[in-house]
């Protein structure tokens, strides 16, 4: 559990702990994307692309990574971290040190300039990963693969909720340090 650093975003923390609860926590028998089976689903999708919830996703990921010094911009693997990126772009044009945002898509492009990362350039830019949910940290892993090919300085994986399965050591034995906004604690859930 990380609270937030003032009254107005612990505020904003709570109100999406509980849009979590009542809209994004499925259960039944799922197959993540890691493989793993599990008993409930967190589905932030649900949340990252609805109006009610993006701009307080986009506050809290930006308090999240507010000690991080030097960052010129925010992103990860596409689908799941498109939203978040944008949501904190879009927040952090409000701030005195604005971020920009980028995508790293799954393969590169076969057309065009055959890019994997769209948006910011991040060659030589210390940047941060995100993420909606975290299992195992692959997904972010692989953003991460990704971008330090492209020459970026990747310092940390910020993430909405930590499933608490294994994610955290995964990044962290990558050198990096882990962030996250909301864990199985804050939804009442048991990790699986």
């Amino acid at each position: 559990m990380t609270a937030a650093s003032t009254p107005e975003l612990e505020a904003d923390r709570q109100a999406l702990i509980a849009l979590i609860k009542e809209e994004a926590v499925f259960h039944g028998d799922f197959t993540l994307s890691s493989g793993k089976k599990a008993t409930y689903y967190v589905d932030m999708r649900k949340l990252t692309l609805d109006h009610r919830a993006a701009p307080a996703i986009g506050r809290i990921i930006l308090d999240l990574i507010r000690d991080v010094p030097g960052i010129s911009s925010v992103g990860g693997l596409t689908l799941g971290a498109d939203p978040i990126a944008n949501s904190v772009m879009h927040e952090s044009a409000r701030t005195d040190a604005p971020l920009d945002a980028f995508v790293v898509r799954k393969e590169p492009k076969d057309h065009g300039r055959g890019r994997q990362i769209e948006g910011a350039d991040v060659a030589g830019k210390r940047v941060i990963v995100v993420e909606d949910t975290s299992t195992t940290g692959q997904s972010a892993l692989k953003a991460v693969e990704v971008l330090r090919r492209d020459g970026a300085d990747v310092v940390a994986v910020a993430v909405i909720v930590d499933r608490k399965t294994g994610a955290q050591a995964a990044v962290e034995a990558a050198g990096l340090q882990w962030l996250a906004a909301i864990d199985l604690d804050d939804l009442g859930l048991d990790a699986q």
